[in-house]
């Protein structure tokens, strides 16, 4: 059965919306509505995710949705897929709950409508199909919106008629690709005046810099790019990635968030207040803290306490769709993240179901998924990754990525990290308890070049070497 075949609804029902000006309901599905809801609130544990992962990458918006009652029901279903620490657990019951403590379950028709819209869907497996129709009917409702726009602004005649042709081609390529925004600024006397801005101001105000001055002479952090950080097991690329997460969140008070599947909230909560207050890390790990440390400790106290807008994010599976729901879910409580870390990216899950797939094939997946994140979240997106053993007793060369050498092609900026390492894991050779972070791309700069970084793991630091 195509799309096309799934029957319409023809007929009006309470909270119908008709403000197209023609006198009937604009265009909709709410069978396909309800399957879509069902087959998420039917999905077993183990299957949850992949079904609200499929659903999550159809749909553009809640507003997909026809009816107010199953965007509220969406955005509950995100927003518990998106705080949830292992497997979802989706489903009337819970959902119900959700709803009722944020005060919205008479608004979606009881926790009744609920079990109906279970009863609803023909089939769990077809979510992505009915999610598609939902879509599309979405679409069919901006360009009816848009067209509409277009006349009421012909007939007003309140400018230049080649001004309104030019706002209305605008208005139906925002429809055709699902754009929010009805006149996009791209040609060079749009962006002149804003460049020139920047140009005064003597920075990109768009750029985040790193803890590492020496290292901010060479690279910036820029929206839409994938910054990929790589290193050998015990290299330092963990404790790169939450250092310079913690600068962005804590010394710029910006939203910040990191996907972490290697170590545990708890884990990332030990390094990260070790940074912070200068205290052993071994000290915090097994709960062995002085006097000195609890003042340390002290000092920091309420700078982490009001962290909010600091995500870690350490729940199992997590794909690129999780991440994705776990940003939005951060943007709609008005902190939308200034950065985000994956560590590490061989260990993300791939949500790819081609069984004839292998690894390297996933892995590049991955990476170009973090890619289109970045641009489509306009944020810089660290992607921490493991380097082949190969790599081990040498400087790193981009090659060395572990299973997928689409990694240089996705990335704007590589960091190589070297340190080397005796075979019991101390430090040896000339440069000792140092980290080299090689530039080994730079899509807007010099490449090539090396920063020497002091490696303070017993605090969960990497450190200027002039400081």
């Amino acid at each position: 059965m195509s799309i096309a075949e799934f029957p319409d609804r023809t007929e009006y029902e309470p909270g119908d919306r008709d403000d197209n000006g023609f006198g009937r309901p604009q265009p909709s599905d709410l069978d396909a509505e309800q399957s879509v809801l069902g087959a998420m609130l039917l999905s077993s544990r183990a299957s949850a995710a992949k079904v609200i992962d499929e659903v999550e990458a159809t749909l553009r918006s809640p507003e997909d949705f026809y009816k107010p009652a199953h965007q509220t029901i969406y955005n509950t279903i995100l927003d518990m897929y998106a705080t949830s620490t292992g497997p979802a657990h989706i489903d009337p019951v819970t959902v119900a709950a959700e709803l009722t403590k944020r005060g919205e379950i008479t608004k979606v028709g009881g926790a009744s409508y609920l079990h109906t819209l279970v009863q609803q869907v023909p089939t769990a497996a077809n979510a992505e199909y009915y999610a598609g129709i939902v879509r599309e009917r979405a679409a069919l409702r901006q360009v009816i919106e848009a067209g509409t726009r277009m006349v009421a602004q012909a007939y007003a005649q309140t400018e230049d008629a080649d001004r309104i042709v030019q706002d209305a081609m605008a208005q139906v390529q925002a429809a055709a690709t699902g754009a929010t925004e009805a006149t996009p600024l791209l040609s060079v006397a749009d962006r002149w005046e804003g460049f020139l801005d920047e140009l005064e101001a003597g920075a990109d105000p768009n750029a985040l810099d790193t803890p590492w001055p020496d290292l901010n002479h060479v690279i910036q952090l820029k929206p839409g790019q994938l910054i990929t950080v790589g290193a050998a097991t015990a290299g330092g690329k963990s404790l790169f990635g939450m250092n310079l997460v913690a600068h962005v969140a804590l010394k710029h008070n910006k939203p910040a968030m990191v996907a972490s599947m290697e170590m545990s909230g708890s884990e990332l909560m030990a390094r990260l207040t070790s940074a912070e207050a200068g205290i052993n890390l071994d000290n915090l790990v097994r709960r062995q803290l002085s006097e000195q440390d609890w003042k340390r400790i002290a000092k920091v106290s309420e700078r982490l306490a009001s962290a909010h807008h600091f995500v870690l994010d350490d729940s199992a599976n997590l794909s690129l769709s999780k991440i994705r729901a776990r940003m939005r879910w951060m943007a709609a409580r008005g902190h939308a993240p200034a950065i985000v870390v994956a560590d590490y990216l061989q260990l993300m899950t791939p949500e790819g179901t081609n069984k004839n797939a292998n690894r390297a094939q996933e892995v590049a997946e991955i990476s170009r998924g973090l890619k289109l994140i970045a641009m489509e979240f306009q944020v810089p997106v660290v992607a921490l990754a493991q380097f082949n053993r190969g790599a081990v007793g040498r400087r790193p060369l981009v090659s060395d990525f572990k299973e997928s050498s689409a990694i240089e092609q996705d990335s704007n900026i590589i960091v190589l990290l070297h340190r080397e390492l005796a075979e019991d894991g101390t430090d040896t050779g000339p440069k000792a308890g140092t980290v080299e972070a090689i530039v080994a791309k730079n899509r807007n700069g010099a490449s090539g070049r090396i920063v020497d970084l002091a490696f303070q793991g017993h605090m969960a630091r990497l450190s200027s070497m002039g400081r």
